[in-house]
């Protein structure tokens, strides 16, 4: 009698811890699905367009000749498909280094300048708004990145050391918290950046508006916290090193719908 009622409390136990980490996780997919009905992404995405027909910078021009990869001035696909090598520049790149030479070469920017910048100030903070512009004008298409030129091969394999590279004091690595499926820190889902579909959960959603820190975050500014995390230097602003992991995560989510600007915790 009392093995039997042991069993029965046990195995009542069971579906309660399970329904309640169920229950958890899909409180958060609700509570993210209302804010994201009123996402304050949106109104970097507006500013972001302003700023990018607005005539601006030493040069007093706009960025409207601006080539993403699919010609001066397209917009639309262009997030979708980046990092990816420029011929202009001889660089693989990412969204946002991409725009920095535009700045540079059309308005008469100091790249180096903004660069150095802290996030979240001055022309970081425009960036900001420009990247959230321009990923929402590829809201929903599905990722594509070109792997045709041998230096965005290179990077590929360069993003993927990068992100096996294990060091510093806890011995992280992107791939500690990255690196496998049904991972979570706290009450926060981890996505596996190595495949499907983890890699265009994680990478395709930002820039993100951050609820947390009442900001948008850029890709740029989302690795800087994750070398923060793991008590690493940051590489540097649009590093070869920043944009080498953008290929091998972009590359990974080959096929999946982007969903920049998201609404993060």
């Amino acid at each position: 009698m009392k093995w039997s009622l042991f069993g029965m409390v046990a195995l009542a136990a069971l579906p309660v811890s399970v329904m309640a980490q169920k229950s958890t996780a899909e409180g958060i997919a609700e509570y993210r699905a209302m804010l994201a009905d009123g996402n304050p992404a949106e109104l970097y995405e507006a500013k972001g367009e302003g700023l990018w027909k607005q005539a601006r910078g030493p040069k007093n021009a706009s960025l409207e000749k601006c080539d993403l990869g699919k010609g001066p001035g397209v917009v639309k696909g262009a997030f979708v498909e980046m990092p990816r090598f420029f011929a202009d520049t001889q660089r693989v790149q990412d969204l946002e280094s991409r725009l920095l030479t535009c700045m540079e070469q059309l308005q008469g920017f100091n790249a180096e300048e903004i660069a150095k910048t802290g996030f979240g100030r001055g022309e970081q903070r425009n960036i900001e708004s420009l990247v959230a512009y321009v990923s929402a004008e590829s809201r929903g298409m599905s990722f594509n990145l070109p792997q045709s030129h041998a230096k965005e091969k290179l990077m590929y394999e360069v993003g993927k050391k990068v992100f096996y590279l294990r060091g510093g004091p806890y011995d992280f690595s992107c791939a500690s918290c990255h690196g496998e499926d049904n991972k979570r820190v706290r009450l926060q889902d981890l996505p596996n950046l190595t495949k499907q579909p983890g890699a265009s959960v994680g990478f395709g959603s930002w820039p993100a508006y951050r609820v947390s820190s009442g900001d948008l975050w850029s890709m740029q500014r989302r690795l800087n916290d994750c070398y923060r995390q793991q008590r690493f230097p940051f590489p540097g602003y649009a590093s070869d090193a920043t944009i080498a992991l953008g290929v091998f995560m972009g590359v990974n989510s080959k096929g999946g719908a982007s969903t920049a600007p998201a609404l993060k915790r």
